[in-house]
């Protein structure tokens, strides 16, 4: 009997369902990791997202590709049911073989670091949770396939089809659980618009600090820190393009106020470091902080002098 010859189309089907599965999977991993950090932050990260951007990027890789693999590996076992010699192609069975090389694979490596990681006494409930993960997505990833080797789907492919339905429901609770943790669509715009607006307020601060250096008194208004030579240009509330309040509390004191949309998000990166504190002699205490809750917040700023002389008296 001759072998099945493979056409361009099976090629690519099933590289494509291939590629589609790896990036879906590789990208299913990290979203649970991503849950896993949220569960369970690790103090020593340096750095947290503060828009949720890995995430976004996996529940798009997920919305995309996962639904593609489906329709093609539906497609590929319609077309091996109708013409049972394709189940021999040797696409297939590399594709096949390969894939259940590299899960298997996975699941030692896995198993080592796990030991390893044991061992050096340095085992987490975040590091524990993550192994398992990869155990089970790798290890149901390796026995689907190598069934598949069998031909055990195309002998069942009810089952098939129930095991795809039951993939596709706990990847869309997945999916649904990261809009519970990162929010809506609108509510990282709104997250943004209150960090551009906390990164205004800096920037104002910063020229209102230098401006009093300079001529050793507070601006009146904010459009006196406009310079065209220095490219200054005051900002405004990039949401509603109207100008930031600004009041003059005494000789050294401010206030300045925006609104804001929601409550300082718990992985802002400006909640990640300790708020510095200036408590002065008439027991005045200033915390160097921009957290902030709904609507107009006001932060009060009083100049150090010391901590920022005037520049006349500046030793040059």
């Amino acid at each position: 009997m001759d072998k099945p010859k493979v056409t361009p189309k099976d090629f690519f089907l099933w590289i494509a369902a291939m590629v589609a599965l790896y990036v879906s999977v590789f990208a299913f991993i990290n979203l649970l990791f991503d849950y896993i950090n949220y569960a369970f932050p690790d103090i020593l990260n340096g750095y947290l997202d503060p828009y949720s951007s890995s995430m976004r990027f996996e529940i798009a890789s997920i919305i995309v590709l996962f639904p593609v693999f489906l329709v093609l590996m539906r497609l590929i076992r319609n077309d091996i049911a109708a013409n049972p010699v394709k189940k021999d192609l040797w696409v297939r069975r590399w594709v096949l073989f390969i894939t259940v090389f590299v899960a298997g694979a996975t699941v030692i490596g896995d198993l080592i670091t796990l030991i390893n990681y044991f061992l050096g006494g340095e085992v987490t409930t975040r590091f524990i949770l993550k192994v398992v993960v990869v155990l089970l997505v790798s290890g149901g990833a390796f026995l689907h396939f190598l069934a598949d080797i069998r031909g055990y789907w195309v002998q069942y492919p009810g089952r098939a089809r129930t095991l795809g339905y039951a993939v596709g429901v706990l990847v869309l609770a997945a999916i649904v659980s990261g809009f519970f943790i990162m929010g809506s669509p609108n509510d990282i715009r709104m997250y943004r618009f209150d960090d551009r607006k906390v990164g205004d307020l800096t920037n104002i601060q910063y020229q209102i600090v230098t401006y009093w250096q300079q001529k050793e008194k507070l601006p009146a208004k904010l459009e006196d820190l406009a310079d065209p030579i220095s490219g200054m240009n005051v900002p405004v509330d990039p949401q509603t393009s109207e100008p930031y309040k600004y009041v003059v509390k005494g000789t050294m004191s401010f206030d300045l106020c925006a609104n804001f949309n929601a409550v300082n998000q718990p992985n802002s990166l400006r909640n990640q470091y300790p708020v510095a504190k200036t408590i002065y002699p008439d027991g005045l205490v200033m915390e160097d902080s921009w957290q902030h809750g709904v609507g107009e917040v006001c932060f009060n700023r009083t100049i150090d002098p010391e901590r920022y002389p005037p520049f006349s008296k500046t030793p040059r």
